[in-house]
C-alpha cells in the first residue's frame, strides 16, 4: 500500500513539475533487447554513437546496484512553427529537425528528472537512484515501451497516444519497488508508410534501422558526405523528420507545453550563405543552446554547402569559391567543390576548381574536385572555347 501510495504521489508531483507522461517497470534485464542490439551489431547496423557495453545497455542493475524500479518520462514537443520564414532564391534556408527546436533536450529532461530523484530521496531516506537521458547507457525506447508510455513504432519511435512520436525520453533507475505499468499493444498495424518514405531506405524493416544509411545520422558525421546521399539530405541541417511526418498516429499532434521547447524561426530555419562564414564564438552563440549544435559547426556548415549545392543557388557561389580555395578543412574544401558542380558549369568555375586542384593536399578533397572538374566538362561538352 505504502508503494501504491509513493506512485501516486510521483504521478501528481511529475503533472506539478510539468512532465507529460510517466510511466513504471522494472529492473529486470531486457532480454529481448539484448538480442535485437547483439544482431544490430552483427549486422552493422549501429551508429557508433550508443555508449556502454551490451551488459550495461540492457540489464540495469549494472548501473545501480539493487535497482528495482525504473521510471520513464515523456515530455511533448511542437511539431509546427509558427511564421516560419520562406526559402527563396538568393535566401536559401535549411532546416533543423524537430527534436532541435528549443532548448537542448537533454537539459530539460535532466532538470525535470532531478527534481523526481530529490522527490524520491526525501520520501524514502536512504534510498538510491540515477538518471539518465539519451547518452545514457539504457535504451530510452525500450524503457518507455515496457513502462506504457507508448508503442515501440516501425519507424524505431516511441508512439504515444497522446502527442504521437513528438515526445523527448528520459528515465531515472531508483532502489525503491513502485508497482509496474503494463506496456501499452502496437498498434502499428499494417501500416508501413514510414519504411516506405525513409529517403535512404535507412528503415530496413518495420522497427530496424541502419543507423549508417540514417539521414538523422549521416547529418551528424563530421567526414565527407559519401555522394549517394548528398541529394537526399536536401536542406537538412541536422535531422531528418520524415518518417514521423509520414506517420498517420502524428496527424493533428502538435503540443506546445513548454515554452523553452518553442523554436525561433529564425535559428531552426536559417539562412544558409552566413551559415558558410559563422565564426566559432558566433556559432556557440546562435546555436548552442540547441541539441543539433553538440558535433560542432563543422557538419552543419557541411550540410549547408550540400543544401546550396541541391538548390543550385547561384548566389552562393562567390562564398563557394573562397571556401574551395581557402577553408583549412578538406571536408569544407572538398564539399564546396561538389556544390559548385551542381550549380554552375562556367570557366569562372572550371579556373577556380583547376586552381584549387593545384595546391590540394589532401586526398579525399583532392579527388571531389577532380569529380567536380569532369562534372564540368560533361555539362559543357567537348565544343566549349576557352577564353
Amino acid at each position: 500500500m505504502m508503494n501504491a501510495q509513493l506512485k501516486n504521489e510521483l504521478i501528481a508531483y511529475s503533472k506539478h513539475v510539468g512532465i507529460d507522461k510517466i510511466g513504471f517497470t522494472s529492473a529486470d534485464p531486457f532480454v529481448t533487447l539484448k538480442s535485437r542490439l547483439k544482431q544490430q551489431q552483427e549486422l552493422g547496423y549501429q551508429s557508433g554513437f550508443e555508449k556502454g557495453s551490451l551488459k550495461e545497455r540492457t540489464e540495469p542493475q549494472m548501473l545501480l546496484p539493487e535497482a528495482s524500479t525504473i521510471i520513464s518520462i515523456a515530455l511533448a514537443y511542437p511539431s509546427k512553427m509558427k511564421n516560419a520564414p520562406k526559402s527563396k532564391r538568393g535566401d536559401r534556408r535549411g532546416i533543423f529537425c524537430r527534436a532541435s527546436w528549443g532548448e537542448d533536450y537533454h537539459h530539460v529532461l535532466r532538470r525535470k528528472l532531478n527534481l523526481l530523484v530529490e522527490f524520491i530521496e526525501k520520501k524514502v531516506p536512504g534510498s538510491k537512484s540515477t538518471a539518465m537521458v539519451d547518452t545514457g547507457e539504457l535504451s530510452d525506447r525500450a524503457v518507455a515501451e515496457r513502462a506504457g508510455i507508448g508503442w515501440s513504432a516501425k519507424n524505431c519511435a516511441i508512439i504515444t497516444p497522446e502527442f504521437g512520436s513528438y515526445v523527448y525520453l528520459g528515465e531515472m533507475i531508483t532502489t525503491v519497488d513502485i508497482p509496474e505499468d503494463q506496456p501499452l499493444l502496437d498498434q502499428c498495424g499494417s501500416c508501413n508508410k514510414c519504411v516506405d518514405a525513409c529517403p535512404t531506405d535507412a528503415l530496413i524493416q518495420g522497427g530496424q534501422l541502419d543507423s549508417n544509411k540514417c539521414i538523422a545520422f549521416l547529418t551528424q558525421t563530421k567526414g565527407m558526405l559519401p555522394e549517394r546521399y548528398r541529394k537526399k539530405i536536401g536542406n537538412r541541417l541536422y535531422g531528418c523528420d520524415t518518417c514521423q511526418v509520414v506517420c498517420p498516429k502524428n496527424k493533428g499532434k502538435d503540443a506546445h507545453n513548454h515554452p523553452e521547447m518553442e523554436p525561433d524561426p529564425e535559428t531552426v530555419k536559417p539562412t544558409l550563405i552566413p551559415l558558410l562564414t559563422i565564426s566559432n564564438r558566433e556559432f556557440k552563440e546562435k546555436y548552442g543552446k540547441m541539441s543539433g549544435s553538440w558535433r560542432g559547426k563543422k557538419p552543419i556548415q557541411r550540410n549547408a554547402i550540400i543544401a546550396l549545392g541541391f538548390f543550385k543557388e547561384k548566389e552562393a557561389l562567390e562564398t563557394l569559391y573562397t571556401l574551395l580555395l581557402e577553408d583549412p578543412r578538406p571536408v569544407i574544401r572538398g564539399t564546396s567543390a561538389w556544390a559548385i558542380s551542381q550549380i554552375t558549369s562556367s570557366n569562372e568555375a572550371e579556373t577556380k576548381l583547376k586552381e584549387a586542384k593545384k595546391k590540394e593536399n589532401d586526398l579525399e578533397a583532392e579527388a571531389e574536385i577532380d569529380k567536380a572538374l569532369k562534372s564540368q566538362d560533361k555539362e559543357r561538352g567537348p565544343l566549349r572555347t576557352e577564353r
